[in-house]
């Protein structure tokens, strides 16, 4: 794997192991040479992310719309800056760039953009890896979700059993590697 997008918040929420782990997530992918894809923000776990990546050497490309350059505090260091009209080709472009997809903590936009990212692999518009960075069990509600859904038969268990979700970034970058795309 040579990118990985991540979705991730633009807050660093109240619990500091979310911003500890976005920093060892930066490392871990600074020191396996895997581009970071994500929002283009300096705030947040956001920015955290991107530091952490460019602190270690790592490559590092945000995609941010023109009406989020001063709300989100645009990242000014980074190897490479897209600015974009819209929060649709925003997700486009990373959608383009990334080898898998992962979804750090964060908020309505953070989830907005894995969920889009999961249906388009539902529906067959690619065969890339998605991954859940279930810091401090933050995705554990979601996982719960996606399991009412299989059980109540509006997810396929096979979509769902596809969606990596790790405590460890380690560990997780391992099996997002790894991963090979279901043949159906």
């Amino acid at each position: 794997m040579r990118s990985l997008t991540i979705f991730c918040g633009s807050s660093k929420g109240f619990n500091e192991e979310y911003e500890k782990q976005a920093v060892l997530l930066g490392q871990l992918a600074a020191r396996h040479d895997i581009e970071i894809i994500y929002g283009g923000s300096s705030s947040g776990l956001m920015g955290t992310l991107a530091d952490s990546v460019l602190r270690n050497g790592g490559k590092v490309t945000g995609i941010i719309p023109e009406s989020l350059m001063s709300k989100e505090a645009a990242h000014q260091h980074l190897n490479n800056l897209i600015t974009v009209k819209t929060m649709h080709e925003r997700k486009a472009l990373m959608y383009e760039k990334g080898e898998a997809f992962v979804a750090m903590p964060g908020g309505i936009g953070t989830l907005e953009e894995f969920i889009e990212i999961l249906t388009w692999g539902a529906i067959g518009h690619h065969k890339k890896t998605c991954g859940l960075f279930n810091v401090n069990q933050y995705y554990r509600p979601l996982s719960d979700l996606f399991e009412h859904m299989v059980n109540e038969g509006f997810l396929a268990e096979h979509i769902a059993e596809q969606i990596i979700t790790e405590e460890e970034p380690g560990l997780l970058l391992e099996k997002l590697g790894m991963y090979e795309p279901e043949k159906q």
